[in-house]
């Protein structure tokens, strides 16, 4: 009897670093960042580092835009094409578009070989869940299998940040001009956390120092399980992430963590210099 391999499909938006895709063999479709007429696909043709330098010196706010549906298909046509299953986990639909293109691709195939689902999550926590998701491709689950067994874990996910400046959520229309001049002054950090699939802000603190031990504080109230690991992920700022370890680590009783870089997609309202803790929960 043959055996059906199953492939897993995220985003880019699932914030993973490539070491990370190639260990968990794992296939990402990139969205989309148009900086005015220059458009690039989040992790192909534009680094990490290269979109936060053009972001610090573009006038405008650059824009995102979803996978559209032809790109799935190709993404999934070459497996199911092999006699494999897909099973893809995408950005929360609350956030983007790219969950309902998906569904739109598979209705090209058989419906016992593609299976999507919605992450109600972006960036640390989805990547988090795409780890989990190969975890039981490698244990033998079917894509019908993953699909179901990934819901709980979905219900169970947790996501904090730490903005360090105001200056791209206001561009982005998020706050206001005068808002972000005196939150700059004083020092004010937003926290924010992705509650049933739409970001939500949760506290503010005055400093990066607070704004960590106010995401600890949050974390305390609804534990990590440690069986799934515990995602710390920065933009462009390493110290911060370090700083960050340093602080969570004995209070959340973490002997390992996993540590990723926020990318294109999500780093375009955050701008360089956030912080931010991914966990599934007891």
């Amino acid at each position: 009897m043959k055996i059906i391999a199953v492939q897993i499909i995220t985003d880019s938006t699932c914030d993973l670093l490539p070491e990370d895709i190639a260990r968990l063999g794992v296939t990402v479709v990139p969205l989309t960042v148009h900086f005015e007429d220059v458009s690039y696909q989040d992790g192909v043709d534009i680094t990490k580092e290269q979109f936060y330098e053009k972001l610090e010196a573009s006038a405008q706010l650059p824009s995102t835009s979803m996978v559209p549906p032809g790109e799935f298909v190709q993404a999934f046509e070459p497996f199911v094409a092999a006699g494999d299953e897909v099973f893809g986990l995408f950005i929360s639909s609350d956030i983007s578009g790219t969950y309902h293109s998906a569904c739109i691709a598979k209705e090209n195939f058989p419906e016992d070989k593609v299976f999507v689902i919605d992450s109600r999550s972006a960036s640390l926590s989805l990547g988090l869940l795409v780890s989990e998701a190969v975890r039981f491709r490698d244990a033998g689950h079917s894509a019908a299998d993953i699909a179901n067994l990934m819901q709980p874990l979905i219900q169970k996910v947790r996501f904090f940040a730490a903005v360090n400046t105001l200056k791209y959520l206001r561009k982005g229309g998020r706050i206001s001009a005068t808002s972000a001049i005196v939150g700059e002054m004083l020092g004010i950090k937003p926290i924010v956390s992705i509650i049933d699939g739409t970001i939500h802000p949760v506290g503010k603190a005055r400093g990066m120092a607070s704004a960590i031990d106010h995401m600890l504080q949050e974390a305390k109230k609804n534990l990590p399980n440690l069986n799934y690991g515990v995602v710390i992920g920065h933009s462009a700022a390493p110290e911060l992430r370090d700083k960050a370890i340093a602080a969570m680590k004995t209070p959340l009783k973490l002997t390992s963590w996993i540590c990723c870089e926020v990318g294109a997609t999500i780093g375009t309202y955050g701008g360089r210099g956030c912080v931010g803790l991914a966990y599934i929960a007891e």
